[in-house]
């Protein structure tokens, strides 16, 4: 008799680790190749040895590796040890706190910085910072202390963070509603022809590449999404914008962005690491390669953060500095654009 390896998840002893649904529209693709393009530095040796140790089920039935995961197929990984980011450590992490007091704390985050733990970034996030510089934080409803919202890692700029649970619920309840004002600073590849306009289209997980979201502006898929821009500076071959966020998806700026063609600019997840815009001249692309040792980032910026106090009704509204990274970039193309002129 063979040796049964189904791993019984009734067992007290294997956390889900991941879960994924695939939608209506996905086609028969091998359970390794489905799970690469969910879970992010993975890699698909390590996916197979999971599933060839019966972690990786389908439906709640172990699978193998060339598994064909069909529409509506509930894929989750267990394992034997609980979820990293769910086992918070305090680490005495310097945070920048721009005002605190019993009910909010407003922070601005440094490029490079997870706000939360998560998949290969277990330590020196954000939430490690604050839960050792304040004790019994809420939880939200994913289990994360304090968080009523988040910026990518590697952007910077403000967030405002719950210290009770009457805060975590009046701002939530605010960002719900779209009453909070949001004002971020990007630079794009390219001329924006329009001094200002509006940007709508659903946003949801790219069906091409999971790592990324994408525009649906047929609204056949993903959450509704706007975003407000105005120009600031022209420069060239990019443009200085300010976003004005009126919903809160993942990437909406990136995405959006992106899909009318002026991608971020050094935005490697989403393409804007390399040259979009402007002249073949070897000289150009070694300005252009000094532009991103200088800003090694996606140039994005949470300049602005405003919303109602949860306790006082009072309407408080908070500015933070560009960073030196983004400014030095910026006075490059400046430099370039008005060199540009000259030569014209």
């Amino acid at each position: 008799m063979q040796e049964d390896n189904t791993p019984d998840i009734e067992n007290d002893d294997l956390y889900e680790h991941h879960r994924f649904v695939a939608t209506d529209g996905q086609v028969p693709l091998r359970v390794d190749k489905f799970l690469m393009n969910f879970i992010e530095n993975a890699t698909r040796n390590k996916i197979q040895q999971a599933a060839k140790a019966g972690n990786v089920l389908v439906n709640d039935v172990a699978v193998k590796p060339n598994y064909k995961v069909k529409p509506k197929d509930v894929v989750r990984v267990v394992l034997t040890y609980p979820p990293h980011e769910n086992l918070l450590v305090a680490e005495d992490i310097p945070i920048d706190i721009v005002y605190e007091d019993d009910e909010v704390i407003v922070v601005n985050k440094p490029a490079g910085m997870v706000v939360h733990p998560g998949h290969g970034n277990y330590s020196g996030t954000l939430v490690n910072g604050l839960i050792h510089h304040i004790e019994n934080l809420p939880k939200n409803s994913n289990e994360r202390p304090g968080l009523v919202h988040r910026i990518d890692k590697d952007t910077s700029g403000l967030l405002v963070v719950a210290k009770t649970e009457y805060a975590m619920a009046h701002l939530s309840k605010q960002f719900f509603d779209r009453t909070t004002e949001r004002l971020y600073y990007a630079l794009v590849w390219g001329n924006i022809e329009e001094d200002e306009g509006t940007i709508e289209g659903n946003i949801g997980r790219s069906l091409r590449n999971r790592l990324q979201m994408d525009v649906f502006p047929d609204g056949e898929y993903g959450k509704h999404a706007v975003t407000h821009y105005k120009v600031l500076e022209r420069l060239t071959y990019v443009t200085l914008v300010q976003c004005k966020l009126e919903t809160g998806r993942t990437h909406q700026i990136r995405a959006h962005f992106k899909h009318i063609g002026h991608t971020l600019f050094n935005d490697e997840r989403y393409g804007g690491n390399t040259i979009l815009k402007g002249t073949t001249f070897t000289k150009y692309k070694q300005f252009v390669d000094n532009c991103f040792k200088v800003l090694p980032r996606q140039a994005l910026h949470a300049k602005t953060l405003g919303f109602t106090h949860p306790t006082t009704g009072e309407l408080l509204q908070f500015d933070s500095e560009v960073p030196e990274d983004i400014t030095a970039c910026i006075e490059k193309w400046r430099t370039y654009s008005e060199h540009s002129k000259l030569e014209e």
